[in-house]
């Protein structure tokens, strides 16, 4: 058995992870998350003590990010371009389920 912990779990709303909880959740270096927050491919929140928070919905966001730049050795700004599609098709989806 490996070191790494696999983490499932329900996105939470109220939920504000810190760059580290995000960075051990999607099993990466906190330096990933801080490129893809300069890059502006995560969002985060600066609440009032200068740390940067996110929302957990943004957690499931990394980790698509995370894993499609791993499997396909994908450039950041091409991995979320990919999770911008799915996002969206996944919200046609629900759409289309209450109708």
């Amino acid at each position: 058995m490996t070191s790494e912990a696999i983490l499932i779990g329900v996105v939470l709303e109220d939920a504000a992870l810190s760059v580290d909880e995000l960075a051990r959740a999607c099993a990466c270096e906190p330096r990933w998350v801080i490129e893809r927050i300069e890059s502006g491919v995560l969002e985060c929140t600066v609440v009032t003590t200068g740390e940067r928070r996110f929302a957990s919905a943004e957690l499931a966001r990394a980790k698509r990010l995370l894993a499609l730049e791993r499997a396909f050795d994908a450039d950041a700004e091409l991995a979320a371009l990919t999770v911008d599609l799915i996002e969206e098709v996944e919200a046609l989806r629900r759409q289309l389920d209450r109708r």
